[in-house]
């Protein structure tokens, strides 16, 4: 039988949906008491080869952030896999990450660990990876030669100490591109390998990769 152990008392939950119906992921999670949330624009990648032929193949997409605590945070999931209809392909898929702490948020006041009854086996992974603009396609490439299905990019900027550079002696920041692949558990450290190898991850200012533990997800094609 496995033992009492502190779990996380909050989940963030990320959905990944297709451009426009962020509105739609917010107004479900209202109805279940949840005040709102934030939408970043991105772009899935789809393994199609009419897509590819047409260069149609990346997708807009939104990605709502979404923090609550652990019963609200599967009771919405349970409605947006309803709602939006999540068991079928290209409707989108929702997963929840563990947080141990929320500041600034009167609505999430209770910042300590819970019991929790044992710990839920972890199927699935949330690959993170920040590369400079242009490598996310070869980040993509790498992961699903080792079986990923894709992944949904998001556009940012990076300061770091390899980050900067200068033009008319003024600083800038580059941009970047955040890649996020959901892998099962037993394929993440294959794909991670591939994308360090193919990036040079490992060399000083090619990338970081992080890797977190999905709790609850729904959407996720076998």
């Amino acid at each position: 039988m496995a033992s009492n152990k502190n779990i996380s008392p909050y989940k963030l939950i990320y959905a990944v949906v297709n451009f426009g119906k962020g509105s739609e992921v917010l107004r479900i999670a209202r109805e279940n008491g949840i005040s709102g949330g934030t939408i970043l624009l991105g772009r899935g990648t789809v393994r199609s080869g009419l897509l590819n032929f047409f260069a149609l193949y990346e997708i807009r997409k939104e990605i709502v952030l979404i923090v609550a605590n652990n019963r609200t945070a599967k009771s919405l999931l349970e409605a947006l896999d309803r709602e939006m209809m999540l068991d079928r392909p290209d409707h989108g898929i929702a997963f929840t990450v563990d947080i141990q702490e929320v500041e600034g948020s009167k609505e999430l006041g209770c910042n300590s660990l819970q019991e929790g009854r044992g710990e839920k086996e972890i199927m699935y992974q949330l690959i993170t990876v920040i590369v400079d603009r242009g490598k996310a396609e070869e980040v993509i490439d790498a992961a699903t030669e080792m079986g990923s299905k894709g992944g949904t990019v998001i556009n940012a900027r990076g300061s770091g100490v390899h980050e900067r550079s200068t033009l008319f002696a003024m600083e800038i920041e580059p941009e970047k591109e955040i890649v996020m692949i959901v892998s099962k558990k037993e394929l993440t450290q294959t794909i991670v390998n591939k994308i360090r190898e193919k990036l040079r991850i490992d060399e000083p200012g090619k990338g970081i990769i992080f890797i977190q533990d999905v709790g609850d997800a729904y959407g996720l094609l076998k």
